[in-house]
């Protein structure tokens, strides 16, 4: 296990990294707004769960084929990139009802929100590079299983996540109401969530490969 100033080096880095506005925190945020918290904190667990996965495809070494193979890389992105997509198609065509901002209306279920995010933090190859760049800083052999020290580190960074994006979703919450008193913005939280859709297929497509 790695020790305790290792860790709070290595939180103090994901602390700077987490409170940095990012596609999670615009992903997180209007879900919250379109659906309220618990839409927020089911992405969230989404993403978070992602973020276990990319951090055991690293300790066995299954992410460094990205780097070896960048095809591999570019696969996974324009997957990534038309799954997006899809998402955002799917916003943009909803009656409205599904992400109006009020109470008793049909909402999307919270399982696939939370499969949502965790696809979409999957199909995300930044997030490989990102674990393989920040992990290995703080990983000793002498310390331990490389496996236990890895999944230690990702339970801090998502520790933290969870502090700094409930902040954003609980701050999201408050704008929610708002949209609730004007059947004006009846549709806006689904146009801003098919809108940060939209915009995080193109960050992905146009993203260089390494």
């Amino acid at each position: 296990m790695p020790d305790l100033s290792t860790l709070a080096l290595f939180a103090l880095a994901c602390l700077a990294l987490t409170m940095t506005p990012g596609p999670d925190m615009l992903l997180i945020a209007s879900r919250s707004i379109g659906q309220g918290p618990k839409a927020g904190f089911a992405t969230l667990a989404g993403i978070q769960a992602g973020t276990y996965v990319h951090a055991l495809a690293a300790a066995f070494g299954l992410s460094e084929l990205f780097v070896a193979v960048p095809m591999a890389y570019d696969a996974v992105r324009w997957a990534g990139a038309a799954y997006l997509l899809l998402l955002a198609w799917t916003s943009f065509r909803a009656d409205g009802t599904t992400f109006a901002p009020s109470e008793g209306l049909a909402a999307v279920p919270l399982g696939r929100i939370v499969r949502q995010g965790l696809v979409t933090n999957l199909l995300n190859p930044k997030m490989v590079l990102f674990v393989l760049a920040l992990f290995p800083q703080f990983i000793r052999p002498e310390f331990g299983s490389i496996v236990c020290q890895t999944l230690i580190l990702a339970t801090v960074l998502n520790l933290i996540g969870l502090v700094v994006n409930g902040a954003v979703i609980l701050t999201a919450g408050s704008l929610r109401r708002r949209f609730s008193t004007s059947g004006r913005f009846a549709r806006l939280p689904q146009y801003l969530l098919g809108g940060v859709f939209a915009a995080l297929a193109l960050r992905l497509a146009w993203s260089e490969s390494r």
